[in-house]
């Protein structure tokens, strides 16, 4: 196994621990991964209006914007469901049938983004509204408990 040493903590680490990069000779960057999403970290505090800018340009350029097509229509096609559901709860919500609460039914918290989440989507309207934090950690758990009841059936 190849080797190399990060100028920026001077360990020697595996050559899978660093980004791969086309310019370098042994075609991998010379700062390992580690120190790499750190630097990248604060830059990104320290230039936040910068990155953020940067980041709304990007996501407008024709590539990204036909990119971002392509990959909702694979989605509308893999999870027909889903769609439906999350489209019908956009329909209501700007129809007035339903209103977006101001507080996230788990931890109770406003001012922040709530989502809508389906247990099941055979009833798109019967939702449970949560804060983006507590949506992903309801994901998380659900995921979980997937995995546990998998692997149980081995």
């Amino acid at each position: 196994m190849k080797e190399k040493e990060c100028f920026k903590c001077l360990k020697v680490k595996p050559l899978e621990e660093f980004y791969k990069h086309r310019g370098m000779k042994d075609g991998r960057l010379n700062k390992c991964i580690e120190c790499t999403k750190n630097d990248v970290a604060i830059h990104r505090v320290a230039n936040i209006e910068a990155v953020r800018k940067y980041d709304r340009e990007r996501g407008r350029t024709p590539e990204r914007i036909k990119k971002n097509i392509a990959r909702n229509k694979i989605y509308r096609e893999k999870f027909p469901d889903k769609y439906k559901a999350h489209s019908i709860v956009g329909s209501a919500l700007k129809g007035g049938k339903i209103i977006r609460p101001e507080l996230c039914s788990v931890c109770n918290l406003s001012g922040l983004q709530i989502e809508a989440h389906h247990d099941n989507y055979s009833k798109p309207l019967d939702v449970t509204w949560l804060c983006a934090a507590c949506h992903r950690q309801l994901h998380r758990d659900l995921k979980k408990q997937e995995e546990t009841i998998c692997n149980a059936n081995y």
